[in-house]
């Protein structure tokens, strides 16, 4: 299971292409509200979550976790305890860690890109910590996938669908969406 976690202030598109993508690829993902299960994006948008992070535990399998950006979404990502135990669990068990845009930043903080190839949005480079830093607009690096901004948030996602399905799965759902 995959848990893409959104906080007050997260960029919609970020979140919301991706999951679309994952779910038309038929895998398990989850979106887990900081605090609540209702999440307001930082333009408007209001999103009901599957889960909150009230309560929620460390499941026993973990396949990743998925950090979508926009302000202050992912200052609130960074400043949720549960969101940083699912980002060191699935760390610590070499499951995937993926973010987009600003997100990298919170694994950048924790050292989580050092040595590894990674991107975001232009401006936060000096936030990823020991990266190599890519041009590149979605970038994998073993089971660490970054990306630079809304603007390839299905990219982002077809990636993250490739990484466990194999790139087949992932061009024929490309084709079926008509991206380019």
């Amino acid at each position: 299971m995959l848990y893409m976690f959104l906080a007050q202030g997260f960029e919609e598109v970020e979140a919301l292409a991706p999951l679309d993508v994952l779910r038309r690829a038929g895998i398990d993902v989850k979106t887990v509200g900081v605090g609540d299960n209702f999440i307001t994006g930082s333009h408007g948008v209001t999103v009901v979550c599957d889960l909150s992070t009230t309560g929620l535990e460390l499941p026993e399998f973990l396949d990743g976790v998925i950090l979508p950006g926009g302000m202050p979404g992912t200052v609130n990502l960074e400043k949720n305890r549960t969101v940083q135990a699912f980002i060191d669990y699935a760390y610590e068990k070499h499951e995937f860690l993926c973010a987009i845009c600003a997100a990298p930043s919170i694994l950048g903080h924790k050292g989580y890109l050092s040595g590894k190839e990674a991107t975001c949005f232009p401006g936060y480079e000096e936030e990823l910590e020991g990266a190599i830093i890519s041009d590149k607009s979605v970038v994998r690096d073993g089971k660490i996938i970054t990306a630079k901004g809304m603007g390839v948030a299905t990219e982002f996602g077809l990636e993250i669908v490739a990484s466990f399905l194999g790139k087949e799965k992932a061009e024929s759902i490309k084709r079926k969406i008509q991206s380019v």
